[in-house]
């Protein structure tokens, strides 16, 4: 069903789109960190929690995303058409609800997971989430009308809207921090305009005609439960699965707050920074749902098996080279941040930790994650997600974190240990076969 061209064209501008997002982040970090080591703790802290809300508004797209590339593995586009209309309604109003909860309880939220900081992180935590909590519904409306063109395979038109939105972001922060010396505030409002120019672009290309599928008002503003029904069924264990992956990232970032403010900045560092080796697996994530799901809405899991390798090697292959690229360009790298000689030494540390352990773990962790939720088989995931989450991303973080006091390293032990758990679960259940008889169209 997908040449090695047509693979290509999927994947490098999910390559590139990732790039971009990446960079986003690095400058974010790399900005703000002219204004101290305060400001960078209370961004990081805040990011995790936005990485909550972003994991949760990505699962939903990502169960609509699944149902629509089965539907045009299976060429029925009309039921593609309701299905698009129905992931756009439901991804917009739960990312209003969401903006709602986080505005009214943003102090609450903050003070119950961070309230050990010291207050000028506290103070830089409230502002920067108060404007970025803004954001939430576009970021919805903008994963729901990326996730249909990436259902179709048009990867190539998210990049260029990525592009346009990653630019209005990184101009913005310079502006903001090193003109208007705006702090926090100079970071967090640029990322709140990209994104509302991001969904207004992206939900209008989704409603032109020329398109394989495309948006229709009728299928907007209807309530199909049936198709709602079949989004969910991916959607909702999907999204309990990373929402509570993410909730534990968070209570992780809760627990090193407890480390003080240079292992808190440390952390914020290597987190911007880890994300340059894993670019193409955070691709690739993207792409396999397209592929597998295509494929199983066709009824050949035999291709959709054969895929999931093929991708797998190129994540695998593509980890490890920009892995020993990072290590050894970190020298040069931390010198552009403005921040003290421990604080470097830890997050050094934890680049090449990250590094080492995502290149034995993290396509089997994820990859191989996706394509099984591509197939339909959420459930498996979710447990296996769950308990990972609680038992070793949490529980060996106490562990090795506080009661050894090994700190901020101990936390990242941790991570391996659930990226560990993870893959043999995942590789177990591949090899079983059981995916294959699972129908979800």
């Amino acid at each position: 069903m997908f040449s090695n061209q047509a693979l290509k064209r999927l994947l490098v501008p999910l390559v590139i789109e990732q790039i971009l997002t990446m960079m986003v982040g690095m400058t974010d970090t790399l900005m703000v960190s002219s204004a101290g080591e305060a400001a960078v703790s209370g961004v990081a802290l805040v990011d995790m929690v936005n990485y909550l809300v972003i994991t949760v508004l990505t699962s939903i797209s990502t169960g609509g995303a699944v149902i629509v590339s089965q539907y045009l593995g299976a060429r029925q586009k009309e039921n593609a058409e309701k299905s698009a209309g129905q992931l756009v309604m439901i991804s917009t109003l739960i990312a209003l609800g969401i903006m709602i909860l986080c505005l009214t309880l943003r102090y609450g939220i903050l003070h119950l997971l961070f309230g050990s900081v010291d207050a000028e992180v506290m103070q830089a935590a409230v502002l920067y989430f108060t404007i970025t909590a803004c954001s939430f519904p576009f970021l919805g409306i903008y994963n729901a009308s990326a996730a249909l063109f990436r259902s179709q395979g048009k990867t190539n038109m998210t990049m260029y809207v990525s592009l346009l939105m990653n630019t209005i972001n990184i101009i913005g922060d310079f502006t903001g921090v090193q003109i208007l010396h705006a702090g926090v505030a100079g970071v967090a409002f640029p990322t709140l305009i990209s994104r509302a120019v991001a969904a207004i672009l992206m939900t209008a290309l989704a409603f032109q005609k020329s398109s394989q599928i495309s948006l229709l008002w009728k299928n907007i503003l209807t309530w199909e439960s049936e198709l709602l029904g079949r989004i969910l069924r991916i959607a909702v264990p999907n999204g309990v699965e990373n929402g509570l992956f993410a909730l534990g990232r968070v209570m992780v970032t809760s627990i090193v707050s407890m480390f003080g403010t240079e292992q808190i900045a440390a952390n914020g560092v290597a987190n911007s920074i880890d994300q340059i080796a894993i670019v193409v697996v955070n691709a690739v994530n993207l792409a396999v749902i397209t592929v597998v799901g295509q494929c199983i809405g066709a009824g050949d899991p035999d291709q959709a098996q054969s895929y999931t390798k093929k991708l797998m090697k190129i994540s695998y292959l593509s980890t490890g080279i920009l892995g020993v690229c990072v290590c050894a360009s970190l020298p040069f790298v931390l010198q552009f941040y403005n921040l003290s000689e421990v604080t470097l030494r830890y997050a050094a540390i934890l680049i090449v930790m990250h590094n080492l352990l995502a290149f034995a773990l993290h396509p089997t962790s994820f990859n191989l994650a996706n394509s099984l939720r591509a197939s339909g088989d959420v459930n498996f995931t979710m447990i296996v997600g769950i308990a990972s989450m609680v038992v070793f991303r949490l529980g060996s973080a106490v562990l090795f974190g506080i009661v050894l006091d090994l700190g901020i390293i101990g936390v990242w032990i941790a991570m391996g240990m659930d990226w560990l758990a993870r893959s043999g679960a995942f590789l177990w259940r591949y090899r079983s076969g059981k995916w294959r008889t699972i129908k979800s169209i």
